[in-house]
């Protein structure tokens, strides 16, 4: 989850979803509630423990920290050098998630038609929105936290695509998570003099409301998902599905990515030396060329991935 949360087009959701423990991570999230506080407060550590699934959500955090700084780092340099079998991968295991979601989905009727149909064409609409200029405003950083977590909690919806279209993306997700890493490693040597670098504590300080945000976000949208998912169950996963699928238009492997340009036509630059991302261009593929079928090939893998998963999770239960 941590893996697919930083690649835009990705969602976290989905991960969670395919494997089968997105019900519980939305349920266990509603545990982190007032009674939680108060069983925090008072004292009963074990009973907090149990009582908001701890074992759960303590395994499932700290492979998505481990899987951020291991996995992503491996993704980002695979996205460098081979873009397009990467987002091919992916594609191709979105559609192997929509036929494992869909597969047990019996309950087709007008309403959840009609839902998935909604679904489907707000997935689609997002690929097609204009990003908008960074924006460091504190209260947007806060909003923009309380968005960044919709990919963990609603399967199909891109965090970190959302996070680019609201020209934060690399303030964020890039530039405020490098400054941590260095404040960290500065600290783990004795070397304290980032606390009078002004720019440094501001993007500190920006990380620090962004996950304030995000925490925010978590609890927030899974108490609200938590609800649908009882309530109005059939009608939540025909959303889904939809959402899920017409979020293939996000992800389409054939892109040419578009860079944020100086006044002189050149591609701005972020800390760490990359060209800032604004968005992408989508077209339709070359099959004389030898790297579209190399890119269907990748496309037939993510969808042997997703099959495969499912196979291991029928076994498993036999």
């Amino acid at each position: 989850m941590g893996a697919a949360n930083k690649v835009p087009g990705v969602s976290g959701g989905i991960v969670a979803f395919v494997g089968g423990f997105y019900e519980e991570f939305i349920y266990s999230l509603q545990k982190i509630n007032f009674k939680a506080v108060k069983l925090l407060f008072n004292g009963r550590f074990r009973a907090f423990y149990r009582y908001t699934n701890a074992t759960f959500l303590i395994l499932l955090i700290t492979g998505m920290l481990i899987s951020y700084f291991s996995v992503s780092r491996l993704l980002d340099f695979f996205l460098e050098k081979k873009e397009l079998y990467v987002w091919a991968a992916f594609f191709g295991m979105i559609i192997g998630s929509i036929y494992y979601i869909s597969k047990d989905f019996e309950d087709w009727n007008k309403k959840t038609v009609v839902a998935g149909i909604i679904g489907f064409l707000i997935g689609i609409s997002i690929s097609f929105l204009s990003p908008a200029t960074e924006n460091d405003n504190l209260l947007f950083i806060f909003f923009c936290g309380i968005i960044s977590v919709s990919g963990m909690t609603l399967p199909g919806l891109s965090g970190s695509f959302i996070l680019i279209l609201l020209g934060n993306y690399v303030l964020l997700l890039v530039d405020s998570v490098n400054s941590l890493y260095d404040s960290f490693s500065e600290m783990f040597k004795g070397d304290f003099s980032f606390l009078k670098n002004p720019e440094r504590l501001n993007t500190l300080k920006i990380l620090a409301v962004f996950t304030l945000g995000s925490a925010t976000g978590l609890v927030t949208l899974s108490h609200a998902l938590g609800y649908l998912l009882k309530h109005y169950k059939k009608i939540t996963s025909s959303v889904i599905i939809g959402f899920i699928s017409g979020s293939l238009g996000v992800i389409w492997p054939w892109k040419k990515t578009i860079f944020k340009l100086d006044g002189s036509g050149n591609p701005l630059i972020d800390s760490n030396g990359d060209p800032i991302i604004t968005n992408y261009q989508r077209y339709w593929p070359d099959f004389g060329d030898m790297e579209t079928w190399g890119a269907v090939f990748f496309v037939i893998f993510g969808i042997f991935i997703l099959l495969s998963l499912d196979w291991y999770g029928r076994n498993r239960q036999e």
